[in-house]
């Protein structure tokens, strides 16, 4: 295995930095992340050929991660967990991880198990890129823009110009996580935990907030959303 890059996400800087310098003696390119909302973006951003990724973290569980990653891609997905419970593991693969090692572990087993989920990914790998469409809307996850289509009709033809629609990073920090679970629930206190961080869940107002801006410059008619739903007292979703 030469120069495949590999995203590990784990919050024991010791553990990381261990992996992180085996991995590397093998060849691997590295990225870390210590916790999801960070791993979610450096996935968008690095695009690694596999993520090995621990349940345990500090913002928000790793199964998130799971579901806010099969959102958009089909990236391979080891999970690396000192959780014993055979629940987690059938809840983890359910979600879309493909294999599951538990912690202890021995080095040259994890390296072989990252290796067989790179060639599983790489048969099946097409030109993947973090753009998810929603109507006319193509939102660009690496990039962090989203652009509108020029045609009127959201099914997508292609032809006519596309046009950015410009956001305020705020404004995209909250689309982007409804994008990365796209067509579920998010809930409110995820939102304001992602987008504003901890200590923020109770200030429900602010989605009320950017919600209504993301209506106004996203939806064709704002007072009646057909992509930004409202789901009272729950959270929102963002339906394709």
């Amino acid at each position: 295995m030469t120069h495949a890059r590999v995203l590990v996400v784990d919050d024991e800087p010791a553990l990381a930095r261990a992996l992180a310098i085996n991995l590397r003696a093998q060849g691997w390119e590295v990225v870390t992340a210590s916790d999801g909302a960070s791993a979610l973006r450096a996935a968008a951003q690095k695009h690694p050929d596999v993520v090995l990724l621990d349940l345990g973290l500090p913002d928000m569980d790793g199964t998130e991660v799971i579901a806010g990653l099969r959102g958009w891609t089909e990236v391979p997905i080891v999970v690396l967990s000192a959780r014993q419970h055979g629940e987690d593991k059938v809840e983890a693969l359910d979600l879309g991880a493909d294999d599951y090692v538990t912690k202890p572990f021995a080095m040259n087993e994890l390296m072989a198990r990252l290796r067989a989920a790179v060639r599983r990914g790489a048969a099946h790998a097409g030109d993947e890129e973090p753009v998810v469409v929603v109507g006319d809307l193509r939102i660009d996850l690496a990039r962090k823009r989203v652009l509108r289509s020029g045609t009127a009709g959201g099914d997508g033809g292609g032809g006519g110009a596309e046009e950015e629609v410009r956001l305020t990073p705020t404004e995209w920090e909250f689309l982007e996580v409804l994008t990365r679970h796209l067509g579920r629930l998010v809930t409110r206190e995820q939102l304001l935990r992602e987008v504003w961080g901890p200590g923020y869940e109770s200030e429900g107002h602010y989605l009320r907030v950017y919600a209504a801006q993301l209506r106004r410059k996203l939806e064709a008619d704002p007072a009646a959303p057909r992509h930004l739903i409202t789901s009272p007292g729950l959270g929102y979703t963002l339906e394709p």
